[in-house]
């Protein structure tokens, strides 16, 4: 998606040689518009596939998913939880995935009340770079024996393992934009 990409230019800023930063219309401040955009591509890709819940991992991912989910006509929309609180129980599905840009594990979790057994499930987040939140976000799709139809993401880091770890596993992978290589300070897709 060709607006994606001369938003990445026009916007990002590299910070080194595989982080980007897209915080002014991503995942700090949010371009509505923006999101609108990406989550009708996201659609016409699915096409025709039911698609029953969205799932994302807070928080970065709460935006574009919800846009995603509205785009769909108001699909529910689940969020695994990085943490536990006094109200988190011990019904829920787990996974251990680390940010690659935070370089820590969480324990992300959804309450078995939101996910079952035969939902078609769409993962959507900002970005995919090692794939560790997609793959937990997938092994917690897994223990609800629900179907993942796809994994969608605004931006990708091709020159990570991600897309490939969630294309072994059968999964239908979606971006808006990806990039190559960080090539003197600019992205190449």
């Amino acid at each position: 998606m060709k607006d994606i990409e001369k938003r990445i230019i026009d916007d990002g800023e590299i910070i080194d040689d595989d982080i980007i930063r897209v915080d002014s219309f991503l995942n700090h401040q949010i371009d509505v518009a923006f999101l609108r955009s990406f989550a009708k591509g996201v659609k016409e890709h699915y096409g025709d596939k039911r698609i029953d819940k969205i799932v994302t991992c807070e928080t970065s991912g709460i935006a574009v998913a919800f846009a995603v989910a509205q785009e769909y006509g108001d699909l529910p929309l689940v969020f695994a939880k990085k943490s536990r609180s006094k109200i988190t129980r011990n019904d829920f599905y787990n996974a251990i995935a680390k940010s690659f840009t935070r370089g820590f594990e969480s324990e992300i979790q959804i309450a078995k009340k939101y996910l079952h057994a035969g939902d078609n499930v769409l993962i959507v987040d900002d970005f995919l770079a090692d794939g560790n939140v997609a793959t937990g976000l997938l092994k917690i799709c897994k223990q609800a024996n629900a179907n993942v139809v796809g994994a969608t993401f605004v931006i990708e880091k091709a020159f990570q393992k991600g897309h490939s770890l969630l294309e072994a596993e059968g999964i239908d992978v979606f971006v808006g934009a990806s990039i190559k290589a960080f090539e003197n300070k600019k992205p190449v897709f």
